[in-house]
């Protein structure tokens, strides 16, 4: 049993990307379906997909849309020390290049739409 769910989707596509995999299957949660939602809608991935395989089991496929534009998936809110961010204080990932996902109480969403919204919450990842 993993310990943080969201550092083993992390790791399973950056992996992916490292090796030119464009394709990768994780265990389904809602919050890694809600994470993949986000990186889908700012085009990091082509395609995702809930899978069942078995009464009330399920997995999630996702497709990489380019591998080549995940370089790094850094985790940076843990579960031994979470980082919670007001609107003002959502961090610019490479000059705008990259992306960082929050938790707000209106959704998970990138960070530079939190920051239009003026929602903080808590900062779960990193992706550049």
């Amino acid at each position: 049993m993993t310990t943080d769910p969201i550092a083993d989707f992390c790791s399973a596509i950056q992996n992916a990307a490292y090796v030119k995999k464009k394709e990768v299957k994780m265990p389904h949660s809602l919050l890694k379906e809600r994470i993949a939602q986000v990186m889908l809608d700012e085009g990091y991935l082509e395609k995702i997909e809930k899978i069942e395989i078995g009464k009330n089991k399920y997995e999630l496929k996702v497709v990489i849309k380019e591998p080549a534009l995940i370089t790094k998936i850094k985790r940076i809110s843990k579960p031994g020390l979470r980082q919670y961010v007001g609107s003002k204080e959502i961090p610019n990932i490479l000059r705008g290049l990259g992306i960082c996902i929050l938790s707000t109480p209106k959704g998970i969403m990138a960070g530079h739409r939190a920051k239009k919204l003026r929602l903080g919450g808590e900062l779960l990842l990193a992706i550049y």
